[in-house]
């Protein structure tokens, strides 16, 4: 594998001034977004890659340290792709969509979870965050040297927010001192933690867990199959349970379940974390250790992810258990959520009342995420006697009956939520089609022709007729959406077939920028088309 260039191999964008801090009176920026990490980054890629300027400050002056997120799932990458960057991250990464389950030194089941064929991009890629980052770095310089109007201002920490009713202004700390910004929208992206609701006085609504979880990134050779691999009550004893995964560079995560009742202080030591190693790989493995991190988690979430001009996304919003890899990939579908009503409603090409469909999608994907990571959770650590002998009474059904394995919850790994109530989803009008390309559902990949289906989406609406004629453009309201023609004879395969017409011969789809369907039709038919347009604007 080719080496990276030397600016994604250090991630930084070290602190400069700017002219904003020599100004007489607080500039005014059409955005700016709160927080340089994946979710920042990619809220600000998406903007400026459609000309909106974004302002990225970040307390840091570079990308975070540690793996944290590892697994990033099929649908993150397909966003990452639509922004420019996924061939890096999947070259780099370590593509897997297999993963099995044990209980004790018994193996309960395996799985696959992209087991067909016909996809641009993998079930997931393991790549540290820092180097997720480190890519959407790379490509904002790529696409700030080609014009796109993107700044990461490194080493400027948010101290104070005045939210207006057109805006808000930011206090900003700097080495040399501070000074004033002005946004006329702001993007809250600073973390679980962040600061920027809490000046606001905003909190988070749920539930915490006490388990503590030992993290050790170890670097070593080990010649075993990029799989997910998850044991229940582990015969090596080293904790409650333990969570394997291959990352790149010969590092491997392993996660411990410590326990309620756990020293924290004395976990993380070395010496601690090297006796639950070694009791896992045995006295004769030979390993280092990159990175440990001992935490605690809450499955919670705020009330409302939009107050008038500030809009909170990723951690800032919401917070799950990492079972499932659900806490970036979902960051990252907020801001694929948010981009592009965003920059309708700056444009005026779409009302204000737009964005309130992103905190109603997203709040409501949060749910799902949170009830997914709880039931998880509760799975992984029984709270009583009872649940833990009920438990361990599903592993063992499991083993020889399909239908216990439905039940056995290690973590249902991430995938992008269906919208079905959101207030931008027009009528499903297709007889027959397949309820994975329903209104509300991001849109499945197929081959086509020579390529894929997404990749001739775009980033903008767009009209897929399969099968059937269509006009080259429809508009409505001053917003147009353009035309992707599929003939029967692009689908050699029939996975296009099988999942967007299912019984119905032929299919038209509105597609929207970020790629969720908002209606679908047996047929062209330009007022149904028209009305849903509108609709997904948020114009009717």
């Amino acid at each position: 594998m080719p080496d990276e260039p030397s600016s994604l191999r250090h991630g930084l964008y070290p602190y400069e001034r700017c002219a904003d801090q020599d100004a007489a009176e607080a500039p005014r920026h059409p955005v700016v977004v709160v927080g340089g990490g994946p979710v920042g980054l990619a809220a600000a890629l998406d903007l400026g890659l459609a000309g909106v300027p974004a302002v990225v400050l970040d307390d840091q002056e570079g990308v975070g340290e540690g793996s944290r997120a590892i697994c990033f799932a099929k649908r993150t990458l397909e966003i990452a792709d639509r922004l420019g960057c996924a061939g890096p991250m999947v070259g780099k990464g370590v593509v897997w969509s297999r993963g099995k389950v044990f209980h004790r030194d018994r193996m309960v089941y395996e799985f696959d979870l992209l087991p067909e064929e016909g996809h641009a991009l993998p079930a997931f890629v393991n790549l540290p965050q820092s180097l997720f980052e480190m890519h959407l770095v790379e490509r904002v310089r790529q696409a700030r040297a080609a014009g796109a109007p993107i700044e990461i201002r490194g080493a400027n920490r948010v101290e104070g927010i005045e939210a207006h009713q057109d805006g808000a202004a930011l206090d900003v700390a700097t080495p040399e001192g501070p000074y004033r910004v002005a946004a006329d929208w702001v993007v809250a992206c600073d973390g679980a933690g962040s600061p920027l609701r809490a000046m606001m006085g905003l909190d988070f609504e749920g539930r915490a867990f006490r388990d503590s979880f030992l993290i050790a990134d170890i670097r070593m050779e080990a010649d075993l199959p990029a799989e997910r691999r998850f044991w229940f009550e582990p015969a090596h004893g080293a904790g409650a349970s333990t969570l394997v995964h291959r990352q790149p560079d010969n590092v491997w995560r392993v996660d411990f379940q410590v326990g309620s009742d756990a020293d924290r202080g004395e976990e993380i030591k070395e010496e601690n974390v090297r006796r639950r190693l070694d009791a896992m790989l045995g006295d004769a493995a030979r390993y280092e250790i990159v990175w440990t991190s001992l935490y605690r988690f809450h499955c919670r979430r705020m009330e409302r992810f939009r107050h008038g001009r500030v809009l909170f996304a990723g951690d800032a919003a919401h917070q799950v258990s990492p079972f499932g890899a659900r806490g970036a990939n979902s960051g990252i579908q907020d801001a694929d959520n948010l981009g592009w009503k965003l920059r309708m409603a700056i444009r005026g090409e779409a009302p204000e009342r737009l964005l309130d469909s992103y905190c109603a999608e997203r709040r409501f994907a949060a749910d799902e995420n949170i009830a997914h990571s709880t039931r998880s959770t509760d799975f992984i650590s029984p709270k009583s006697p009872i649940s833990h002998a009920m438990r361990n009474a599903v592993l063992a059904l499991a083993e020889r009956h399909g239908f216990a394995r439905a039940m056995v919850n290690s973590g249902r790994l991430s995938t992008p939520a269906i919208l079905d109530d959101s207030p931008l989803n027009s009528e499903d009008a297709l007889a027959g089609g397949p309820a994975i390309s329903r209104p509300g559902a991001a849109c499945p990949d197929a081959p086509v022709g020579d390529g894929f289906l997404l990749g001739r989406l775009g980033g903008g609406f767009a009209v897929l007729a399969i099968g059937t004629d269509a006009p080259e453009r429809i508009t409505a309201g001053g917003v147009a959406a353009d035309r992707v023609a599929v003939s029967p004879a692009e689908d050699p395969t029939g996975a296009l077939a099988q999942r967007y017409l299912g019984d119905a011969a032929s299919a038209v789809y509105l597609i929207r920028p970020d790629q969720h369907v908002a209606g679908r039709w047996a047929a062209f038919d330009e007022e149904a088309l028209r009305r849903a347009l509108l609709r997904a604007c948020a114009k009717e």
